[in-house]
């Protein structure tokens, strides 16, 4: 007897070309079928990766939903085949897949620092946007009724999470969502100025709760939530400044999730109105670390096929390991995960 589909809410971080391990994930988990998707919450990379799964999967269910996965990476790796961020000779011959021994690299990281994407670019030109209008069939996106789908922003003026419906949802706003205000300037909804979703959700959990018939959300991780060591130089100093900015919001909210049940647990709120959700993460920081944080920006077809498969072999080990716990309990301890935290604050 085959058994029926689980159903999971899936959480998609950021994380420039590193999202390439998302789509590997994605990729396994359609392709495997013991998991069905209620809900989508993507920012940056992760909403892309999302806008990409729901456009195929309108078209012709998780066979055609890899089919756009791939299509719009292969579109993001043939747009830049003309840029000067590249590998150097001798990364290609040492198998570094970072840009760091790039001049053109680190010249455009300093400028960014003197100069802003107003002055620098005055006209607004983004490639980006174009390949993602050229890759991506946003009516078909708007048109998907598979799953729920949430993509997150941040309101420059308010500082707030603005969580973009399905319904809508236009090119632009999931530019919005990939916005660093180093490279481009805000792109405007409304009137309204957006930068980066990922400085106050990445991803947002919140949208799915009520919304999707599952309290089971799991996180693909891309960006490390712990570095070990001191950064040194500049470019080490800023990187992991990014990742914690980019990480505290999605910490913020696995917290509340962790509060909320320990007092459900402990009888002081009821079930009747407030519901136990079950956490999940897939990653694979022991690869992806070592990567650095200039290898995001590295879109060669060789580099985005090896993160695939690096995500692919991942989702699969978590499948197997994991697959029975879906529905039932958390495969996160989050108060392990916390209590690192915790110690500090009470020795502070």
């Amino acid at each position: 007897m085959t058994q029926k589909p689980k159903l999971v809410n899936l959480a998609l971080q950021g994380g420039g070309a590193h999202g390439a391990f998302t789509w590997g994930v994605l990729d396994r988990i359609l392709e495997d079928g013991r998991l069905r998707i209620a809900g989508v919450s993507g920012t940056s990379a992760g909403a892309m990766n999302a806008v990409a799964l729901a456009d195929g999967f309108t078209r012709d269910g998780p066979e055609g939903a890899r089919a756009a996965l791939e299509r719009f990476w292969r579109c993001m790796s043939d747009g830049a085949k003309n840029s000067p961020l590249k590998r150097m000779p001798i990364d290609v011959l040492m198998g570094n897949w970072g840009l760091e021994n790039n001049p053109m690299y680190h010249a455009m990281d300093a400028l960014t620092r003197v100069a802003s994407p107003y002055q620098l670019n005055p006209m607004n030109i983004n490639p980006l946007l174009d390949l993602l209008e050229q890759s991506i069939d946003f009516e078909m996106v708007r048109r998907c009724t598979a799953f729920e789908l949430f993509i997150s922003a941040t309101n420059v003026e308010t500082g707030k999470v603005k969580v973009f419906p399905r319904e809508r949802l236009t090119a632009d706003m999931v530019m919005a969502s990939a916005t660093l205000p180093q490279l481009y300037q805000a792109v405007e909804i409304d009137g309204v100025p957006y930068w980066d979703g990922g400085y106050m959700g990445n991803p947002s959990l919140f949208p799915f709760h009520g919304k999707t018939g599952t309290d089971d959300i799991v996180v693909i991780q891309v960006n490390p939530i712990e570095r070990k060591g001191t950064p040194k130089t500049p470019q080490e100093i800023q990187d992991r400044m990014h990742e914690i900015s980019f990480n505290a919001s999605l910490l913020k909210e696995l917290r509340g999730i962790d509060f909320v049940d320990r007092l459900i647990r402990q009888g002081k709120l009821s079930e009747d109105e407030y519901r136990q959700v079950r956490v999940h993460i897939i990653e694979n920081q022991a690869e992806l670390k070592p990567l650095g944080a200039s290898s995001k920006m590295n879109v060669e077809w060789g580099f985005l096929i090896k993160l695939r498969d690096m995500g692919r072999d991942t989702a699969t080990r978590w499948l197997d390991e994991n697959f029975a716990a879906i529905g039932e309990r958390s495969t996160v301890d989050l108060r392990e995960m916390f209590q690192g935290i915790g110690a500090e604050h009470q020795g502070g």
